[in-house]
């Protein structure tokens, strides 16, 4: 119903932000529900923004859910129509990692990384993986969950030595492409993590 809306970023809370999209004159806010990948992703307040939207209706309100990317959007909507799964469930889900890497985690059956996220538990992880898996396409889904899997490898390497798990989590995605081994990833994360000490 809305698709997308466009304004300022007035305020954030815990779990939601405010958007004004009225314009000049203002006139116009929205309150929207999102995930904190995308809460740390935002404009500062006053920045421009443009949010993908989902609006969830429920017996005595609504609630509108936004995100940054289409994508997340998207993943979202179709998380949605699994039974016992709902938005603020979709919302853990969609914290767990980026988009590709849970469609991926999807398509290769990794319930483990599925269980992840608040609120989901092995069946319901087994149930999400059997209702999507036919409507997500990923060509390169093996690619990303062997990425992934050594991700989670340095994570739990990195955590048993002491850094705290959303430095680890800011720093992955500075691992170079080339970078395959366990060993190689390692030591692209503690340098990213040096610079940032």
């Amino acid at each position: 119903m809305i698709y997308s809306v466009s304004g300022k970023i007035v305020s954030r809370g815990e779990g939601f932000f405010v958007l004004d999209a009225g314009g000049e004159n203002g006139g116009l806010c929205f309150k929207i529900f999102t995930n904190g990948r995308t809460l740390d992703r935002l404009p500062r307040e006053g920045g421009q923004a443009r949010i993908f939207t989902f609006l969830y209706i429920r017996e005595e309100r609504l609630e509108l859910y936004g995100f940054l990317e289409e994508q997340a959007l998207r993943l979202f909507e179709i998380l949605n129509t699994v039974a016992g799964v709902g938005p603020r469930t979709a919302l853990g889900v969609l914290d767990t990692d980026e988009v590709p890497n849970i469609m991926a985690a999807i398509v290769e059956r990794k319930t483990e990384f599925l269980t992840k996220a608040s609120g989901i538990g092995r069946k319901t992880a087994e149930r999400v993986i059997l209702e999507l898996q036919g409507r997500i396409k990923l060509p390169a889904s093996k690619t990303l969950t062997e990425k992934m899997t050594l991700d989670a490898e340095v994570e739990e390497a990195l955590v048993s030595l002491g850094y705290g798990r959303s430095d680890i989590r800011r720093a992955l995605p500075s691992i170079d492409s080339e970078a395959k081994t366990l060993e190689a990833r390692l030591k692209d994360v503690l340098k990213f993590l040096g610079r940032r000490h």
